[in-house]
Order: C-alpha cells, then structure tokens, then sequence
C-alpha cells in the first residue's frame, strides 16, 4: 500500500476529534493510512496464562537495599574485598570507642564467621543503603540482634539524623553469656531518608546480626520484602517468577561454602546456602559487584511467586561457567552432588513435611508445597557442547525422579551465531522441552524482528525467551519492544513465557542499565519500558485471533558512512588504510607517515603515530573510536592493516559511520577475545548481525577488507572471506496482534505505531458482532520520554470509542502503544 498523507480540512479534522480517534494537537497531515483485518473465525495460538513473567536478579542492589527489606546494611559484618575491592568488615558502619571484626571460635555459627567485638562504653552507628535509614512517621520498625556479655551489658538502640532523634531510643538487657537474640520495637517520630541506626553497649560484649526491619513489609510478612517494590512486581501479573539469576548461578565456584572447600567467598548461587533461619545462611560475592547476605533466599523467592499468584522457574548452575568466565567444571563427584541437590531442590518445594527438606520448609513457616513444575539448568553458557553434555545428567536424574518437572535448557547469551546454533542443534536432537533465549539489542532490531518466531518449528522445543531488552529506558525503548511482543504473542504456540530483564536498579548502585523498576532507599517509579510490559502483561487474552496489516514500504538506500577504527580494553596499531569506490577510485589513503590529520577522535582512550602506525594506548579505555572520510559514501572498500598490542580483546574496524551512535564494526578478537561478529548500533544501542568463534593473536598484523555493496557487506580477513550479509530488513514501526478475552468475551486489538506519524487505519473485524463502544488504554509520549522519581511522563491513559462496528476507521497517534478492549454480542 502506497504511503499517503492525509491532508484534512478543518472540518475533518474536527469530525475525528469528535470521534476520539485523533488528538486536537496532531497535525492533520502527519497521518499515515493502514489496514487491520480480523478472521475471528479463525484458530490461532492458544496463549498460557503464564505467558508473561518476571526474572528477578540480584542486580543494581536488587535484594539487599532493594527488595529485600532490611535496612541495615553489612547487618553480619561479613564484607570483604572478596565482594568489592573497597569493603572492610565495617563498611557502612562507624565507631565510636573501640569495636574490631573478629573471625574466631567466639563466632554465632561456622556458616557466619564474623562478629563484633564492641568495647565498654562503645557504640557503632549504621548507615543503611542509599542517603541512609528511611523511615517514616508513625511506623514501627523492628530491631533484633544477636548478642553475648560475659558480665552482662545494657545496649542503647536509637535512630538519629542530622536533624537529631527519629524515634526514641530503646534499652537492652543482654544477660546471658552465650549467644541470644534480642528484640525492640523503634516507632519513628518523623520521616527521614537520612537516618543511622546507632547500638551503644555500657560493657564488652559481642554482636551479630545487627537488623532494622520495617513492620509493614509486602503482606506483613516477617523477614519481608519491601512493600512498594514487591507491590509493583504484583501489579504486573506476571505468570512466573525466574530467580535467582542470570550471572550469579553461572559464574564462581560450584564448591560448597565449609572448612572442605576453604570456605570459599566467590561461589555460584547455590540454593542451599539460602534457606534455614538468616543467621545461618551462608554469605556469598556477588557477581556484580558487592555482598550478598541471602537473607532474600528460596524460601522468600518461592513465597514471593505463591503470593502473586505466579509460577515459581528457579536456575540451577549447570556447572560450566559463563559471562566471560567460561570454564567447564571436570569433577565428576562435584557433578553429582549438585545433580543431586536439584533433585533435594524439588524435594524442598514440593515434597511432604515428612521429607527431609520438606521439613525444613516446614520449619520456615511453609508446610504446603510451593507446586514446582518448570525448573532450569544453566544460564548463556558460551560452551554449547559441555554445557549439553552436564544439563542432560540434570535431565536425566529428575525426569527418572519427576517426570511431572519440565527441565528447561538455553542456547547461549545471544540471538545468532556458532554457540547459538551448536545449542538449538543440541536441544532439538534431544528433544529438549523448552530452550531459554536471552538477547539484548537496539530498538531498530525489535522493529526488524518482529517476525522472528514465525518460522520456527511447530513440533521442536518450545522457547522460554528470558531475558530481553532493547537497551535504553526512554519510551522509544518500550514501543520498540511493544512492537516486538506483538510477535511473541501471535507465535504463542512456540513462545511460550517471556521475560523482561533487569528487573530492578537501584539508582545509586547500577551495574545494568535499561531496568523495568527504579527506586531509592525511600521511594519507586516505573520505566517506560514497565508501562509497556504492565499493559501486555494485564491483557493477554486466551487465544490469538488471526489478523493482519498493511505495513509501512521501506526506504532502504545503500549503507552509508565514513570509516573508523577503535579498540576495546585493548591497546592496537593500524597502518594502510585505503578506502576506494566500487570503481577502484581511491577515496582515501593513509600511512599515518604525515600524522593523522585525516581522522577525528570521538570516543576515549589515547592516540598517537608511532613507529608510523596509529596507535590507540589505553588498554582499559572502550570505545575508542577515531573516523575519516565523508558520511555520505556508499558502496566502497575499507582495507586496513590491524595488530594487537596487549589487552583483553582484538581490534574494531568500522564502516557506515554516520556518527558517534549511528555505525557498524567488525568487533575482531571481542568477548574476552572469545569471538568476532559485526555489529551495528542504531541510536547508541547495538545488536550483532553475524558471529563467529575465533580469537586474536598479540603482535601479529592481521590484513583487514570490508566490501560495501548497497546493502551486502562482505568479510575478508587476511585474503580469506570471513562472512558476509545483508541488512535489508524494514524496521517496521506499525505492528498488531489481536487475542481474545473468553472471560469477558472481548476481542483485544493491540496496536503499536513507533513513528512520529499519526495511524489512521481502517479495521475490518470480519464476520464478529460486537458493540459499539470500547474501552481503550493508551500510551502515547514523545519518543525521548523517561519516567524518573519526580515526572511520570509514561503512563496510561484510559478512555471509551463508541465508533466500533464490523467495519472502522481508528486514528492511533504518534509513537504509541493502544489496547481497543471490544464486546462480542
């Protein structure tokens, strides 16, 4: 269909605003023409109600100061440089007197082996998380240590800021000798963001566990989760909770946390070091960054999914590691014993309260199974075959012991190339149930793949697609992946659960950005990208009602853009650089024998000539792009001499450079100089268009030819062809799907129109009798928009359109995302 713009009259105009189909504010000739046409006589997809879900990791302080709703933080005096290279035993805690850290046989229990030894007279002063202990006006909080005097000793429990008392201090009797935990109640007299817990002691004594606990926890539950946040979680729907992780189950050591093993600090997440009473629960590094207590462990993850009404998917280390670390695990007796305890893990959630970990559920408070029916093994391993070879001794020993539990196996870290190819091979030849794919790429990918699971086979393992995202938080992100998800759903028969990923950041601590919630110590707020996710999440509908659109003709032209070079935590020489038209006239030459006049440095590290070459010096910079030439060429070669210095990876030669966010390169000796793949970022956010396994070697030259063709692009390294492909895929931005509501009857049109143009599209409901009014839910922002504490510039707005009939005309503004709720008679 032929792209028109609409040029109305007043009088039109006015008509449409009547209707409610077109906002008094958009320009009448911005509209583009569409068509949407339902078979409701039709079968398609059966949806699942758990269809979407949540992944929880603890990322961005997700758990401790995050979710988690403990207030002290370092509440054992457990840090270490193990977690962070900055922590000591006291980090977040202030002294005043004497108190020293002490690891010895005085400690609480040998799975917490640190104390504090706090001087007569002594006090030490807690700093939470974020500016400081939030509390407000008129809620109780609660305070438990665990502590021993040998003289006995009266503690002095209060809550200060700068401002002076937040609530009124409470004493402590310590009497006993050995150790006991002790319990006050705090009742704040005023709100603050700011606040220090402070515990004083009139003796020596020993303490531990040092807690701060808000009252009004997530249902009220003791050892809870904090109240908006998981509010915002149950908001959503979602059909399942993933947890724990993501990086943590897949890197570190797979031994235990005992004297046998050292005691060893930076562990996979293992379950069993997360459940039982807090005090004993083994402290952990996390991957990214900081400690872990596991005071937010599997009891409160599996509580957590029973409460929302959700499924609970926990990960499982596969025993190879990952994200970077990439190593297999050769040991066969450690194989097993984590075989095994997978097999304790199903024990623990579903068994009777007579099985040995039945009855430790029971002890927390639990004695009804948590129903597990989905468990996974493993997360992105970059090995496909020794991964394989481990997740099917998992698969074997639960399916002998549950064949009722689906065992769910992934395909790496990315959505292409060798690794992920080898790992769907692998689990279509077994005959995998499911298979998790997990990809974070540009907005323009979302918009070129929305087609991406319609050629997947019917009768193969179904897809878990577990972590995505489309790298940015700003509501041009949530159309994009708005757009993407209507695909998910209309391939519901192949998808089926998704997740979006991260779940949370904490503002001041972030290691990941786009995230779906943000917060601070003393309030939350919802991206764009959550807006999106809640709207799709809280209207799925039963079953796919076959549709289809009209879509927007492509204006692809030839890659254009100058050239570049850059490095990666990589320091590298370039030499010869010749760029030449498709006729062989040269473009540009450089032998970098005059300096290096020709290029333009837009991105960090250090550059200089010499010994004749270019030579990019920082060897932790990223992205250090330097550019030539002109943004207008099309249709070239870029020939160029490359060698790595030193560093962790290879060399990034670029082409179609149109600026510092809008490229292409040929990433060469990437990922920890694991593989090489061509990217190309849209906007800042980069997706990988083609990869392949292979490393760079330190001082050797490597010989560089890109041949730009239109839109084919071909590879040589060292006279060889390495790959080749062609980007002309339409970044459609006018997607649809359309599910029925067999509760309420209603047939849900889902409709999202990422441009700046107004839709005015004419739908055509087939044979369906329906009522005339419908009840729709718009999200509508400029593209840019982000939500943040102070302005919710994302959210929805809804309203009715009584101009339903079989056949319609609905305008769908600008950068939008629309649900038309209609009523079948």
């Amino acid at each position: 269909m032929s792209r028109t713009r609409w040029r109305l009259g007043l009088s039109a105009t006015a008509l449409l605003v009547a209707a409610g189909t077109i906002s008094p504010s958009a320009h009448a000739e911005d509209v583009t023409d569409y068509a949407i046409t339902v078979d409701p006589s039709a079968r398609g997809a059966t949806i699942d109600d758990t269809m979407y879900g949540v992944f929880f990791e603890d990322i961005n302080r997700a758990a401790d100061g995050g979710l988690y709703a403990e207030l002290v933080q370092n509440r054992s005096f457990e840090y270490s440089t193990a977690d962070n290279a900055s922590y000591t035993p006291l980090t977040s805690w202030t002294v005043d007197g004497t108190a020293r850290v002490v690891d010895d046989g005085g400690r609480l229990n040998e799975r917490n082996r640190s104390y504090l030894d706090l001087g007569a007279g002594s006090s030490v002063t807690n700093a939470g998380y974020n500016t400081g202990v939030h509390v407000e006006s008129g809620k109780k909080y609660d305070f438990s240590v665990w502590a021993r005097a040998d003289a006995g000793t009266t503690l002095t429990v209060s809550l200060q800021d700068s401002g002076g008392t937040l609530a009124t201090a409470r004493k402590v009797n310590v009497t006993k000798s050995g150790w006991t935990q002790y319990r006050a109640t705090l009742t704040a007299t005023r709100t603050s963001s700011d606040g220090r817990l402070t515990v004083a002691s009139s003796a020596a004594a020993a303490l531990d566990m040092v807690s701060l606990f808000p009252r009004d926890t997530y249902r009220g539950e003791p050892n809870g989760l904090r109240k908006d946040l998981a509010e915002r979680i149950a908001a959503l729907h979602p059909g399942f909770v993933r947890f724990p992780g993501g990086c943590l189950v897949n890197t570190g050591s797979m031994e235990d946390y005992s004297q046998t093993s050292g005691y060893q600090r930076k562990r996979s997440y293992q379950w069993k070091d997360t459940v039982g009473p807090v005090e004993t629960r083994a402290t952990n590094s996390n991957f990214w960054g900081y400690n872990q207590s596991y005071g937010l462990g599997y009891y409160e993850y599996f509580r957590l999914a029973e409460d929302i009404g959700a499924m609970p998917l926990p990960v499982v280390p596969a025993l190879v590691t990952g994200c970077g670390q990439n190593k297999p695990v050769a040991d066969d007796a450690l194989l097993k014993r984590h075989v095994q305890d997978t097999l304790d893990l199903i024990e623990f959630a579903n068994g009777p309260a007579s099985s040995t970990w039945g009855k430790v559920r029971e002890r927390m408070g639990h004695p009804e199974p948590f129903h597990l029916t989905h468990i996974e093994v493993g997360n992105e391993e970059n090995l496909p075959n020794e991964f394989f070879a481990r997740f099917k001794e998992f698969r074997a020993a639960v399916q002998a012991k549950h064949p009722d539990i689906q065992v769910i196996s992934n395909s790496g870290p990315d959505d292409s190339g060798t690794t992920f190819d080898t790992a769907w091979q692998l689990n279509r030849d077994a005959e995998v149930d499911m298979v998790d794919e997990h990809y974070y790429n540009s907005p323009q990918w979302f918009l070129q793949n929305n087609d991406r699971y319609d050629s997947y086979d019917r009768h193969g393992p179904k897809v878990f697609l577990g972590e995505y995202a489309s790298q940015g938080n700003t509501f041009k992100n949530g159309l994009t992946e708005a757009a993407f998800m209507t695909g998910l759903e209309r391939n519901a028969d192949v998808v089926k659960l998704a997740s979006y990923a991260p779940l949370f950041a904490n503002e001041d601590y972030v290691q990941w950005r786009p995230d779906l919630i943000w917060f601070n110590n003393h309030a939350s707020w919802n991206s764009a990208n959550y807006e999106v996710q809640k709207l799709f999440m809280n209207n799925v509908g039963d079953r796919v009602v076959p549709s289809t659109a009209t879509g927007t003709p492509s204006l692809l032209t030839p890659i254009t853009g100058a050239v570049g070079l850059s490095t990666w935590a990589t320091t590298a020489a370039y030499d010869d650089v010749r760029v030449t038209d498709a006729d062989g006239r040269e473009l540009l030459t450089d032998d970098f024998s005059s300096g290096a006049s020709k290029w333009t440095h837009t991105g960090g590290g250090s550059w200089s000539i010499q010994d004749g070459q270019y030579v990019q010096t920082d060897v932790n910079a990223e992205n250090t792009m330097v550019s030539a030439g002109d943004p207008s060429w099309h249709d070239y070669d870029l020939k160029v001499k490359a060698t790595k210095k030193a560093g962790k990876e290879g060399f990034l030669v670029a082409f179609g450079v149109k600026d510092t966010g809008n490229y292409y390169w040929w990433n060469i000796g990437g990922w920890n100089n694991t593989q090489s793949a061509v990217e190309q970022a849209v906007g800042g956010g980069k997706s990988t268009l083609i990869s392949k396994a292979g490393s760079v070697e330190t001082g050797r030259a490597y010989d560089i030819d890109v041949k730009v063709r239109g839109r084919q692009v071909t590879l040589y390294l060292d006279g060889q062809e390495w790959g080749s492909f062609r980007d002309d895929k339409p970044a459609e931005p006018f997607r649809q799907v359309v599910t029925e509501d067999r509760r309420t009857g209603e047939l849900i049109v889902k409709v999202v129109n990422a441009q700046d143009s107004a839709a005015r599209t004419a739908v055509d409901l087939g044979r369906a009798k329906v009522a005339s009014k419908a009840r729709v839910t718009t999200l509508a922002a400029a593209p840019d928009a982000v939500n943040s504490e102070t302005s919710t510039a994302v959210a929805p707005v809804r309203s009715t359109f009584d101009g339903v009939a079989g056949k319609f005309t609905y305008t769908f503004p600008a950068n939008s995302v629309t649900f038309l709720r209609i009523r079948q008679k």
